[in-house]
């Protein structure tokens, strides 16, 4: 027998090395060999482990337990060092299973109890040969046997023969001990002889035992070993016997079933009646809950809302309740200084609760509250009250102001000298009482300004349909727009010069006196067609001043006369959103009145009125843009509809909105038509390109008659209006190139092989010589001569074909004569330029001429 690896000294020495330095104190290792191959968790990822080295391990406990034997797996590393590579517990081996499908019966499975629940495989090993697998297997036997008492399974081995091996090859377990002098000494010890006596006898008397019971069955059926197929028919025969004395046994024991089969239905229906109770009590506890449920959630609803409705009856309670402080000050307070701050406060808190009992600061739906008319009627009772008041306070007290300083010598003159009054005390006390005054006067002016510019209750419509914003304007008559905005201009621009001019002069202000409307000098200066300019400086001997003359005082004055008059504003931006909602268009009417009194208004003193102007003429603009931005909003939406054929709606419109702004331009407005022009017009050229390339098929057609349409709608303004007339020159231009595309699609359409081939012959004619192209492939004489055929031999039917294609694209009869003349002259233009060709490269060719082509087409 040749010699094993589990013989050799150095392998185990090794082996014990490794374990010791994997940290495992007190293991000594009793056996050690190599294997050639093995399989477990490798097999799964489609490769095979490297060689190993299994050592069995034995750990002695120093607490009087129980000693603990492994199966340790060692590898090589890259140094060609063992090193450990897998411990199993002996304790957990269950079987240990030769592989049946090995003719060298080499292979075996160890089956641990641990790895039963795992998804991993069974550690597979391959030894060398017999004798070291009967090593290593009797070894674990051994072990198992010595150290806990028991044998796993075995299968696929036969005993006898593993037990036989081991009497012929006795191993002994050879323990390590200490090495002195480097020698290594083995020592064999009685007990592990024994060990191996007593695994030998019982594999033996494993299989005695089983061929002792093996040969007891065959003696009961009077057999002998070689009758195996006799013992097998009589073992069927005895099975087929039992199964019918069961089968029979059950038929006997038929009443007992039938009995028992009655007894479990009665309790299967008592169950099932039991169980339909028990149902019905759910299904109503189920109602009640979902019962309960319902009322809870109904609760909970009517609890957030009776929550949401307090808050709000809240709100509207802070807006109802009148403060103590504003309510003593305006039904009975004193007027004196040190309250006017006060009695301010108090007036302005006024304002701002009539005004947040309104609709567009209150909920409609709080409007017609029968205590929010009653807290309105209160307000409105509390104001004219506050009003009354104040006013006969002012009159009172300004007059007897004004009789005291008159009466008084002392401001006039001082020993006996005349001197100027001192308006200190003046001017100070009217600044206190300025905030209130502010707030009667504002009141006053804007119920007169509102009812001079009464809206109509049926306002004028100025466009009708809704598809873009240049549609046919409505029929009613919106000129009073404009006329009430000038009546407001016209009316209270010189009232509110005149207040500044009397409140300058009232508080001894250093400024020049305004120069009053048809003033002498005024006219002269203008030569009498301003009468507008009513609005200058003067000197008191009548003299206009220049700004640089005016007093230091003017910008305390300016501010003086902003603190007085704030508010009145509001009303007069009152008059042009009205305005606007009735008539856009008048919004160029109203700029251009702006203008023009901004463009006499140049008075200093009166900054207030310049300031205001100046806020009317942006608010109209901004108005105006809003309109713009609408109308080509307006326009943009017709890119949304599929297959717009035919000259677009927005087209026609847009003549008559243009017609509309010009009769409504006055004074200097004409920028901002012109700005209003550019906007409109771009967008409906961009939206007619955006719809005429959604179909590429229609796109010229499309553009054609939208341009003309163009054209011919706005022939007349853009004769006498430079911004429509650019317009009008760009859609010419794009009405031509757009043509010219469709017209020569038309006749590519219809002479495709007699234009191209026309084509080929002059691209070659840049790279080779005239004389050659007849040579070649495709341009030969033979060649053209098919192509004329083809194309010229049914001309009258080809050009009838051309003229009816042409009649067909378009929707609009006026355009076909004037495309057909274009489409003619084009055919007969590059009908000359084949012809030239033709003679050019290919000699005398037989071609009809171009003028028995102009008399084909002269029949169209």
């Amino acid at each position: 027998m040749a010699k094993s690896s589990a013989d050799d000294a150095e392998l185990r020495r090794a082996c014990a090395q490794a374990v010791a330095a994997s940290g495992a104190r007190g293991e000594e290792v009793s056996f050690s060999i190599r294997v050639a191959k093995g399989r477990g968790i490798f097999e799964k990822l489609g490769r095979l482990a490297k060689p190993r080295v299994l050592a069995l391990t034995v750990k002695q406990s120093t607490k009087g337990e129980a000693a603990k034997a492994f199966l340790r797996v060692l590898k090589y590393s890259s140094g060609a060092v063992l090193e450990p590579a897998k411990l199993y517990k002996l304790k957990h081996l269950t079987k240990v299973e030769v592989i049946s499908n090995d003719p060298s019966g080499c292979t075996f499975v160890l089956g641990f109890d641990n790895l039963r629940s795992q998804s991993v495989a069974p550690p597979q090993w391959t030894m060398r040969n017999i004798d070291d697998r009967n090593r290593l297997l009797f070894s674990i036997l051994t072990m198992c046997k010595e150290i806990l008492s028991y044998l796993p399974k075995v299968v696929g081995i036969d005993f006898v023969e593993l037990a036989l091996w081991a009497k012929e090859n006795t191993v002994t377990l050879d323990n390590q001990s200490s090495t002195q002098d480097g020698q290594e000494k083995s020592v064999t010890t009685q007990t592990e002889r024994k060990v191996t006596v007593t695994v030998e006898n019982d594999l033996v008397s494993q299989a005695k035992d089983e061929e002792e019971d093996m040969e007891a069955l065959l003696d009961t059926y009077v057999m002998g070993i070689g009758e195996a197929d006799a013992f097998s028919e009589r073992l069927k025969q005895e099975l087929v016997a039992l199964e019918a004395a069961n089968v029979y046994q059950l038929l006997q024991s038929e009443p007992l079933i039938d009995e028992g089969l009655d007894a479990a239905s009665a309790t299967v229906d008592d169950m099932d009646e039991w169980l339909r109770i028990f149902n019905m009590k759910l299904r109503h506890m189920r109602e009640d809950i979902a019962s309960i449920e319902s009322r809870n959630n109904g609760l909970e609803m009517q609890s957030v809302n009776n929550k949401g409705l307090v808050e709000e009856l809240e709100k509207l309670l802070d807006r109802l309740r009148i403060p103590q402080e504003f309510a003593a000050s305006l039904t009975g307070g004193s007027f004196e200084e040190s309250r006017m701050l006060k009695n301010v406060e108090a007036c302005e808190w006024l304002t701002g609760a009539i005004r947040s009992l309104e609709v567009p600061n209150l909920d409609p739906c709080y409007v017609n509250m029968r205590a929010v008319r009653e807290k309105r009627a209160e307000l409105e009772k509390l104001k004219t009250t506050f009003v009354r008041r104040a006013s006969e306070f002012l009159r009172n007290y300004f007059s007897s102001l004004v009789d005291f300083m008159i009466s008084d010598k002392s401001y006039f003159s001082q020993r006996g000298q005349l001197k100027r009054p001192d308006h200190a005390d003046l001017r100070y006390k009217c600044r206190t009482y300025a905030r209130l005054l502010q707030h009667l006067k504002a009141r006053e002016f804007a119920n007169e300004l509102r009812a001079s510019t009464k809206a109509p209750k049926n306002p004028a419509v100025w466009l009708e349909g809704s598809n873009s914003g240049g549609q046919n304007g409505s029929s009613a008559d919106t000129s009073t727009v404009s006329d009430a905005y000038s009546k407001m201009l016209t009316i209270f621009i010189p009232l509110l010069v005149d207040e500044s001019s009397f409140f300058a002069h009232f508080m001894c202000f250093e400024v020049p006196a305004l120069v009053p409307a048809g003033a002498p000098n005024a006219k002269s200066r203008s030569g009498g067609n301003d009468p507008d300019d009513d609005l200058n400086l003067m000197d008191p001997d009548g003299n206009d001043l220049k700004p640089d003359d005016t007093s230091a005082e003017l910008g305390t004055l300016n501010d003086a006369l902003q603190e007085l008059l704030d508010g009145i504003q509001e009303d007069f931006y009152a008059v042009v959103d009205w305005a606007y909602k009735i008539d856009p268009l008048r919004c160029i009417s109203m700029h251009g009145i702006t203008e023009r009194y901004l463009s006499g208004q140049k008075a200093d003193a009166a900054g207030f009125v310049r300031r205001l102007l100046h806020d009317l003429e942006s608010r109209i603009s901004t108005q105006f843009s809003r309109f713009i931005d609408e109308a080509c909003h307006q326009i943009e939406r017709n890119e949304r509809n599929v297959r717009q054929t035919g000259i677009l709606a927005y087209i026609p419109r847009f003549a008559v909105l243009a017609s509309r702004m010009e009769q409504y331009i006055q004074g200097q407005s004409r920028d901002l038509i012109d700005k209003a022009y550019t906007k409109l017009v771009s967008t409906m050229f961009t939206t007619l390109d955006k719809i005429a390339h959604s179909d590429p098929k229609t796109a010229d057609i499309v553009l054609i008659e939208n341009y003309a349409a163009f054209q011919n709608s706005l022939y007349d303004l853009a004769n006498v209006v430079p911004t429509l007339a650019k317009f009008y020159h760009e859609a010419s231009e794009s009405y031509e190139q757009a043509c010219t595309r469709h017209i020569s699609s038309l006749i590519y359409l219809q002479f495709e092989r007699l234009f191209q081939f026309s084509r080929k012959v002059d691209e070659l004619t840049y790279t080779i010589a005239a004389e050659e192209i007849p040579f070649q492939l495709g341009l030969s004489k033979t060649d053209l001569r098919r192509v004329i055929k083809s194309s010229l031999s049914g001309i009258d039917k080809s050009i009838g074909a051309m003229y009816r294609r042409l009649q067909k694209t378009l929707t609009s009869d006026e355009l076909f004569p004037s495309l057909w003349d274009k489409c003619k002259k084009e055919f007969l233009d590059k009908y000359e330029s084949f012809v030239q060709m033709v003679t050019r490269i290919y000699g005398n060719e037989p071609i009809m001429s171009v003028a028995d082509m102009k008399d084909v087409l002269a029949n169209f």
